[in-house]
């Protein structure tokens, strides 16, 4: 390719003018060749060139293409807070290793292992394989069943301190646990704190949970205010949260408030209820009015042939316990028939535990124990299995009726089915032997909740007590004290029964004896009502002085033990000056000139040095127990310490040498 004449001048004036420094610009994207390729190599050294600068600056129309509108360009990323709540973690991380461990501790609660279960579940949240908190809420939801309120908030703290993040299901099962231990109060803050902090709604399960506890509590007015703070949310009306209502109208006998409630969710729902679960309380309401025919039309109307209304088990055991409790018993044992016999688990569930427990309680009100204990035992033939509650409901009716021997057989026939017996249980049974004079059954059912790990409170150890204070086992009343006595935290009522019983049997000196451990292990529990107790029971003998020579006793005592730990710690101190004394340098103690001088030096840096293991010495004492039980004796900063004034101590020393 030839260049036109005015090019090639124009090229060799640009090639004649003088050399300036001048500022290179970039190059463009697009070059012109002005001159051909000397050589093939030269042009493929500028394809080469061009290619690695499209690599590294890509083209104009690639650039536009990507750019976007200033007004949709998206905004930086600002920093979360680290605060803020986790959100949980979805279904599908559930998944591989995390789901073979799912499935694993769900086999060990089937097998009703769930001290296993919480055992593998806290072992793994430090583990390679850490579990979701899907399986913490299924070992969670296990406890509950089984009434282990404080295994399963002990198992909630614990996920909660390693950073498991909770979801609904996790708030829900804890609401109800407060719920069932009769703390709504407590249910409630935390409900307050779901809806303020955690980063999701609640779900209507949590209104029912919460509508339930306060009902079964008698707060039916701060139900019915939650109620509304329901539909205020934009939740739909819920047939169950009215349910609960009623029932709780039901139970106060308040029958103008349950049609109201039942007239409410009717209007709200379009005119028609179509959920049969408050049926049972609607014919409750009838018969609190009197009005026997329009219930049982009701009854008619929900269980009629062609009947629209949708009803489950919780539907029909509402209606069960509406005509067992209100002289329709033999209407109820039809319908249990024929709840029965529809029963075809899982496409249809007509009854389960509720149905049953409603039946026992029918058949024990009607005096007929034994069909109640047929009827319990058949509950397996439906694929039910009784809990605890639902063993105690039972226990208690036979209890309560002087049929001790078969609740003893039920208890015995509860570890066959893998159900614990819980405080209530033995509760039960040892109030019911005190009342057959059976006292040291009783004491062996309370020894027995005692060696399986539950904790009977201050009240059921009061009973005790009193039980065979009152049968004359005052030996044995002392020794449960004994056994007691560090796990509760006893009373001054209760020591004053167990002190008056010693009293009265004529032993003061034991009296003495439970005064003294009182004083030496403080004595804040003799106080001074205790003491005018004590003193008068011992004035009858003459003996009252005893007690004051008594604290006389244990706080000399107490003073020889703080001057013999003292005495250890001086003597250690002066072992640690005459260590330090023995490794200072001879040229510490100076010339013969300036002896006086360097020797009062060598005694401060002496002093010094030993001040800063003083209080190593005090834990030492004389027996050097700091050293057996592993606990350290100085510390690294006093250790410095001491090193920084033996460093300057020796220094002053070598200063009056010199001017020596």
């Amino acid at each position: 390719m030839s260049l036109s004449k005015p090019s090639f001048f124009t090229h060799l004036k640009t090639l004649t003018k003088p050399f300036h420094h001048q500022r290179r610009y970039p190059p463009s994207f697009i070059s012109f060749r002005l001159l051909s390729f000397a050589t093939p190599e030269e042009a493929a050294a500028e394809r080469r060139r061009r290619k690695r600068r499209l690599r590294i600056e890509p083209p104009f129309n690639s650039l536009r293409q990507q750019q976007t509108p200033p007004t949709q360009q998206p905004r930086p990323q600002q920093n979360q807070n680290p605060n803020a709540p986790k959100l949980p973690e979805p279904v599908t991380a559930l998944s591989g290793n995390r789901l073979n461990l799912h499935n694993r501790i769900l086999t060990l609660i089937r097998e009703n292992d769930l001290d296993e279960a919480a055992l593998l579940t806290r072992h793994s949240i430090y583990s390679n394989c850490r579990p979701t908190i899907f399986t913490c809420n299924s070992v969670m939801a296990a406890l509950l069943r089984q009434s282990r309120y404080s295994e399963l908030l002990s198992l909630h703290r614990f996920i909660t301190q390693a950073g498991v993040a909770p979801n609904v299901v996790t708030h829900n099962l804890l609401i109800n646990a407060y719920c069932d231990c009769r703390k709504t109060d407590t249910a409630l803050e935390y409900y307050k704190q779901l809806i303020n902090d955690a980063p999701f709604n609640p779900s209507p399960t949590t209104y029912r949970i919460l509508v339930k506890g306060l009902v079964d509590n008698g707060k039916i007015d701060r139900a019915m205010e939650l109620k509304d703070e329901m539909l205020e949310k934009g939740f739909e009306p819920d047939p169950i949260v009215y349910n609960y209502l009623m029932l709780g109208h039901a139970k106060n006998s308040n029958a103008d408030s349950l049609f109201a409630v039942y007239e409410e969710l009717k209007e709200k729902l379009g005119g028609v209820v179509n959920d049969g679960v408050v049926i049972g309380n609607l014919m409750k309401g009838y018969f609190l009015r009197g009005m026997e025919e329009e219930s049982m039309k009701c009854y008619e109307e929900a269980l009629g042939d062609g009947s629209k209304i949708k009803m489950g088990a919780v539907a029909y055991n509402s209606i069960l316990d509406a005509l067992s409790k209100n002289g329709k018993f033999d209407e109820a044992l039809r319908l249990f028939d024929r709840m029965l016999v529809g029963h075809n688990p899982p496409w249809k569930l007509s009854v389960n535990i509720g149905s049953y427990n409603v039946m026992v309680d029918g058949y024990c009100a009607n005096g007929r124990f034994n069909d109640a204990i047929e009827v319990f035992k058949s509950m397996g033939e439906k694929r039910c299995s009784p809990d605890t509650l639902s063993y105690n409901n039972l226990i208690e009716q036979l209890c309560n009726n002087g049929m001790l021997a078969d609740a003893e057989e039920m208890y015995s026939g509860m570890g066959e089915k893998g159900v614990k017996p819980d405080e209530y249980t033995y509760t039960l049974l040892m109030d019911t032997c005190f009342k057959e004079n059976r006292a040291d059954d009783a004491a062996a059912y309370f020894k027995k909740m005692v060696d399986t790990g539950l904790r009977p409170n201050l009240a059921v150890y009061g009973r005790l007590v009193d039980g065979l204070v009152k049968v004359g086992k005052i030996d044995e009343a002392k020794s449960f004290f004994d056994l007691m006595v560090g796990k509760l935290k006893m009373d001054t009522a209760s020591y004053k029964f167990i002190m008056k019983a010693l009293f009265d049997d004529g032993k003061p000196d034991e009296v003495l004896v439970i005064i003294g451990k009182l004083l030496r292990d403080g004595e804040d529990d003799f106080d001074t009502e205790l003491q005018e107790f004590v003193k008068d029971e011992l004035r009858k003998d003459g003996r009252e002085e005893e007690v004051d020579r008594l604290m006389e006793e244990v706080e000399r005592e107490k003073a020889e033990a703080k001057a013999k730990e003292l005495a250890a710690a001086e003597a250690a101190k002066a072992s640690a000056k005459a260590a330090v004394a023995s490794l200072l340098p001879s040229k510490l103690f100076g010339k013969k000139e300036g002896e006086t001088e360097s020797t009062s030096s060598s005694e401060n840096a002496v002093d010094a040095i030993s001040g800063s293991v003083e209080q190593a010495s005090k834990e030492e004492g004389a027996t050097g127990a700091a050293f057996a039980s592993g606990s350290d004796v100085t510390t690294p900063g006093e250790v410095i310490e001491g090193d920084k004034v033996a460093e300057e101590a020796n220094g002053e020393d070598t200063v009056a040498q010199v001017r020596a």
